[in-house]
């Protein structure tokens, strides 16, 4: 099963996980779906999004278990983005794992990203 992968703050999914769902950070709530970025797109998704940014985590999720909610449309770049359009389930997600800094100071997903 192919994953998607969500960046966010580890107090916004604490918060979602206490409510049993996740509604979106900020930029979710304002563009009405939750942004997910595919294995290929994660890292420029950090450096563009989340440069500077710490208690960050990585949420993964199987992306078929999204069903029809889950869209991929043409964003940045004229790539294929996932939007979820509803709130994320937080028991749908495979691992919620905190996200480190390599020496040069970008995140590192080095065994997080398959």
């Amino acid at each position: 099963m192919a994953l998607i992968y969500k960046i966010l703050n580890a107090e916004i999914w604490r918060a979602a996980l206490a409510r049993g769902a996740f509604d979106g950070a900020g930029i979710d709530l304002a563009d009405g779906y939750i942004h997910f970025s595919t294995a290929a797109q994660v890292e420029e998704t950090a450096a563009k999004h989340f440069a500077g940014q710490d208690d960050l985590l990585l949420v993964a999720v199987e992306a078929e278990k999204l069903g029809d909610k889950l869209v991929y449309e043409v964003s940045r770049g004229g790539a294929l983005f996932p939007h979820l359009y509803a709130p994320l389930p937080t028991a749908l997600a495979k691992f919620a794992l905190p996200l480190n800094r390599r020496a040069d100071g970008a995140l590192d997903f080095a065994g997080l990203v398959e």
